[in-house]
C-alpha cells in the first residue's frame, strides 16, 4: 500500500521530536485521528474503518516502514480499538462514536478482579500500555475472585476476564525508557479498587464476538501475530534500504568496493531475496484463511510458524549486515541506527520472540 508523498513527510519530519518527547507529538496524534487509523479494524457502524486483513496489515508495514515507532503505536492502538466488536454494541455506539478514542492497555493477565454481585472491583498493576499519555481508555486483562477465592472453569483452569476502564481511573507509571521505540510511550499502569459494571467485562473468543464483520469471526491470535509480524517486516524493508544506500556511499572509495563491496552487495541480495519471498508467502496466507467463518487449521498454524521465522530472520539478519554500516550507523541521530534501535527493542516483545 503506497502512502502519499504529504503523509511520509509529516510522520518523517516528526521522527526526532518523538524520540525527544517520548510520545507521538501532536502533529502525529492529528495525522492518525484525521486517517481515522486508530479505528481501523472499527466497524463501520460506529464510525471506523472495518478494513480487510491484508488491507489493513499491508498500510501497518508500510508505517512502520517511515518510522517504527510510529507503526508500533498505531497497530497497538489500532489491535486494541477493535475490541470494540467483543462488547456490548449500546455502549461499542456510545464509546466509539466519540471523537478522538484511543484504547490500549496490557495483554498479561495481572491483578485480581473480584465480583461483588453484577459488578467488579479491580486491583492490580499492568505493564505496556503502548500510547499511554494519550489514551482515552485502557483495557487490561485479570484473574476472577468470587467471595475471596479464584474462580475455574470446567477443566480446573483459573478464569480471567478482560475489561476497559477509563483513562481517569488508572495512575500512569512513566516508566519507559527505552533505547528503541520511545515514541510508543509504552508506560505502566495501575488500579486501586476500581468498580467496573459488568458491561465492561469482554472475552477475545470469536463466540463472544458482538458483531459479525469477518475480522471477529477471525482468531485473535492469530490477528495479534499478522499485525504485529507486519511491524518487524516493515521496520526491516527500511533496514535494508538505508543499509544499502550506506553501502553505496562507502563504495565510492575504490579500495573498500573492491575488498568487501562486491561480497556486501552480494549479501544483501542474498538476504532480500529470502525475506521477500517469505513476506510474499506471509501475505498470501493471509488471504487464503480472511473472512472464512472457520479459517484451515493448518494454514493457521503456517501463520504462527512463518510470522516467528520472519521475526527470527530479521533479528539475524540484522545482526549480520549491522558491522558493515561504519560508524555512521552508530551514531543515535542516524536513521540507520534508529531503526536498528526500534527492531531490536520490538524483539522483546513477547508474542513472536523465540
Amino acid at each position: 500500500m503506497m502512502l502519499h508523498t504529504d503523509i511520509r513527510y509529516i510522520i518523517r519530519d516528526n521522527v526526532h521530536a518523538s524520540i525527544e518527547r517520548k510520545a507521538l507529538t501532536p502533529e502525529l496524534l492529528e495525522l492518525i485521528y484525521q486517517q481515522n487509523w486508530f479505528n481501523l479494524w472499527v466497524p463501520h457502524v460506529y464510525g471506523g474503518l472495518n478494513a480487510a486483513l491484508k488491507e489493513g496489515c499491508q498500510l501497518l508495514e508500510e508505517l512502520a516502514y517511515v518510522d517504527g515507532g510510529f507503526g508500533w503505536t498505531v497497530t497497538l492502538c489500532a489491535g486494541a480499538n477493535m475490541f470494540a466488536g467483543f462488547i456490548d454494541p449500546t455502549l461499542a455506539e456510545i464509546v466509539f462514536k466519540q471523537a478522538k478514542v484511543c484504547w490500549g492497555g496490557s495483554g498479561q493477565p495481572s491483578g485480581r478482579a473480584d465480583k461483588v454481585g453484577g459488578s467488579f472491583m479491580i486491583s492490580g498493576t499492568w505493564k505496556y500500555a503502548t500510547g499511554a499519555p494519550h489514551l482515552t481508555h485502557f483495557t487490561l486483562n485479570a484473574w476472577v475472585y468470587e467471595d475471596g477465592e479464584p474462580v475455574f472453569d470446567a477443566n480446573g483452569n483459573p478464569i480471567y476476564h478482560s475489561f476497559f476502564v477509563d483513562r481517569n481511573d488508572v495512575l500512569i507509571h512513566y516508566d519507559w525508557a527505552t533505547f528503541g521505540l520511545e515514541c510508543t510511550a509504552s508506560h505502566s499502569f495501575s488500579i486501586n479498587e476500581l468498580t467496573v459494571s459488568k458491561e465492561r467485562a469482554f472475552d477475545l473468543r470469536p463466540e463472544s464476538r458482538t458483531s459479525h464483520e469477518p475480522v471477529f469471526y477471525y482468531p485473535f491470535m492469530t490477528f495479534a501475530e499478522c499485525t504485529l509480524a507486519v511491524n518487524y517486516v516493515g521496520m526491516f524493508r527500511r533496514f535494508l534500504d538505508l543499509f544499502e544506500k550506506q553501502l553505496l556511499v562507502k563504495s565510492s572509495d575504490p579500495e573498500w568496493a573492491t575488498e568487501k563491496g562486491k561480497t556486501l552487495f552480494k549479501k544483501i541480495d542474498v538476504v532480500r531475496s529470502a525475506f521477500e519471498k517469505k513476506r510474499d508467502r506471509f501475505y498470501e496466507l493471509i488471504d487464503e484463511t480472511w473472512d472464512k467463518i472457520e479459517p484451515d487449521a493448518i494454514l493457521l498454524s503456517e501463520i504462527a510458524n512463518l510470522s516467528r521465522e520472519l521475526v527470527r530472520d530479521i533479528r539475524i539478519g540484522t545482526v549480520d549486515l549491522f558491522p558493515y554500516a561504519g560508524i555512521a550507523g552508530a551514531q543515535r541521530d542516524n536513521e540507520l541506527n534508529i531503526v536498528f534501535r526500534h527492531i531490536f527493542t520490538a524483539s522483546q516483545h513477547a508474542l513472536l520472540n523465540i
